[in-house]
């Protein structure tokens, strides 16, 4: 880890009789690091080599509460500067970014345990995201017409208020920006509460955020878990709630968040099919598929977790094994988030195993030479399974593919179709029309043609369908404007001689 790492703010352990080398973290509020009501904290460890690095406070409503006053009070001004002054903040933020990557690559590489060039490619996707948000003084202008002679009808759109995030542990950096930019350059305020696995990046973000110029209260970060997540949901001062997690969660935040009124935006988990077609090409295929099912240790929302084999692909599927042999935990995959993760996946593996799959790589038992007590799952490819196994319809969140076998096009859309999920499916074939066919009929919100994991650069939307997302509109580009703003309309007429027809 970075030298920098001594700036992260700390406040006084807890007795509790264990090393004091590590960081204990606090909570962010009113542009100040603030200890924590918490009585409790938990271990933050780094996955690749199994070791604590920090302990993060399970704050307390009482936290939410200081949160929200200082998110209230700054509202009142930040909200009424002018939207080109709140991007400039956002311009020099993403500057910061740029000069800071590699130190921000390091931390999610530290307690995220994703190799270094993954945790590099997540910060230039929050500095992409955060160039969008540079962007909004045009995409947000409202809109002016003269519906009659002499008859004005304008739209102006306006900040909620106080809004929170909750954002998960395989994207520290990234998730956290998906939202910060947009929201607050629209003049909202903010409360985050990050994953208690990876609290270490936001709080780097919050100070980058302090040095780039935004305003004292317009950010916060209150650390913690299930209660912070209530108090949150529960809270009369927070307007709207975004969260990314399972899909559980999910439904359990949007069922509480809306219950007490609140606009609720909530991306849950997904189970992503590849069909692989006869004529699709072999090399781009099996490389593509790969990189897709192992990438982020396969701990991504748009992860390939199942591909569709239509029809004779075992030559696909040889060469997709030989790619799979190329990765290799410690270099070029990295570790999972605990040692829970790891023996969860593993498990699914042993139990289709069991059903009858067919292992044809194994990532199980791995172990990384000079990190014996790392968290890693190798690549695995998973031959003949069946729909209705469990691994085939649940999340395994690992570097697990599993292939299913499938006659036709039409039945591989059935299979897809019969996922609760929706989040992204992809074909890979050289027909135009088949691929036309598997869009118009898979059900998810991100399609893929001849490409492993189909997210949308900016300005395009982030957001699956069925059980991969609740709520309405998408948490990135475009879409989010209409999630952290309302709209004004304003109907005004200065000349009452005027009077040529029922609008006058």
């Amino acid at each position: 880890m970075s030298s920098t790492a001594d700036t992260f703010p700390l406040q006084t352990k807890p007795t509790s009789g264990k090393p004091e080398s590590f960081r204990i973290l606090k909570n962010y509020v009113d542009g100040n690091w603030v200890s924590s009501h918490a009585t409790e904290y938990l271990p933050v460890m780094n996955p690749s080599v199994g070791l604590q690095i920090a302990e993060v406070p399970l704050s307390t409503s009482k936290d939410v509460d200081d949160a929200v006053r200082a998110a209230e009070q700054a509202f009142r001004s930040w909200s009424t500067m002018p939207i080109k002054e709140r991007a400039q903040v956002f311009y020099r933020y993403k500057a910061l970014l740029e000069k800071n990557a590699q130190v921000l690559a390091e931390l999610v590489h530290e307690e995220n345990g994703k190799t270094m060039s993954e945790a590099m490619a997540e910060v230039e996707k929050s500095i992409e995201v955060t160039e969008f948000a540079c962007s909004m003084p045009q995409l947000a202008s409202g809109e002016i017409l003269e519906v009659s002679r002499g008859v004005e009808c304008r739209i102006d759109r306006y900040p909620l208020g106080v809004v929170a995030t909750i954002t998960p542990f395989n994207f520290p950096n990234m998730v956290p920006n998906w939202t910060i930019p947009n929201a607050l350059v629209l003049g909202n305020t903010m409360i985050l509460k990050p994953s208690e696995q990876v609290p270490l990046s936001s709080s780097m973000i919050a100070e980058l955020l302090k040095e780039a110029g935004l305003p004292a209260g317009v950010f916060n970060i209150v650390n913690g878990s299930q209660a912070v997540v209530e108090a949150m949901c529960d809270h009369p001062g927070i307007q709207a709630i975004s969260f990314v997690g399972s899909t559980r969660v999910a439904k359990i935040v949007y069922t509480r968040a809306t219950s007490h009124l609140k606009r609720a935006l909530c991306l849950g988990g997904a189970k992503n099919h590849l069909i692989v077609l006869p004529d699709a090409s072999e090399d781009m295929t099996a490389s593509n598929v790969a990189a897709s099912m192992s990438g982020c240790a396969g701990q991504r929302c748009m992860a390939a977790s199942a591909m569709i084999a239509v029809g004779n692909v075992d030559r696909i599927i040889q060469k997709l094994c030989d790619e799979a042999r190329k990765i290799v935990p410690g270099r070029n995959l990295g570790a999972v988030i605990s040692k829970k993760a790891k023996e969860r996946i593993e498990g699914y593996i042993t139990e289709a195993e069991r059903q009858g799959a067919k292992v044809l790589v194994d990532g199980r038992k791995a172990v990384v030479e000079g990190k014996e007590n790392g968290y890693y799952v190798g690549p695995t490819v998973i031959d003949y399974v069946l729909p209705e196994m469990r691994i085939a319809q649940e999340e395994v969140f690992g570097p697990v593919l599993s292939i299913i076998r499938a006659k036709n096009v039409d039945e591989a859309i059935k299979i897809e179709n019969n996922s609760p999920y929706g989040n992204a499916a992809s074909v890979f074939t050289q027909s135009g029309g088949m691929a036309r066919y598997v869009i118009e009929h898979a059900s998810a919100g991100m399609i893929g043609v001849n490409i492993g994991v189909p997210v949308p650069r900016e300005p395009f939307s982030f957001g699956g369908w069925n059980d991969s997302k609740f709520g309405s509109g998408d948490i990135t580009g475009k879409s989010s404007i209409e999630f952290f703003t309302k709209l004004k309309k304003t109907t005004t007429k200065w000349n009452p001689e005027s009077k040529v027809n029922w609008m006058s």
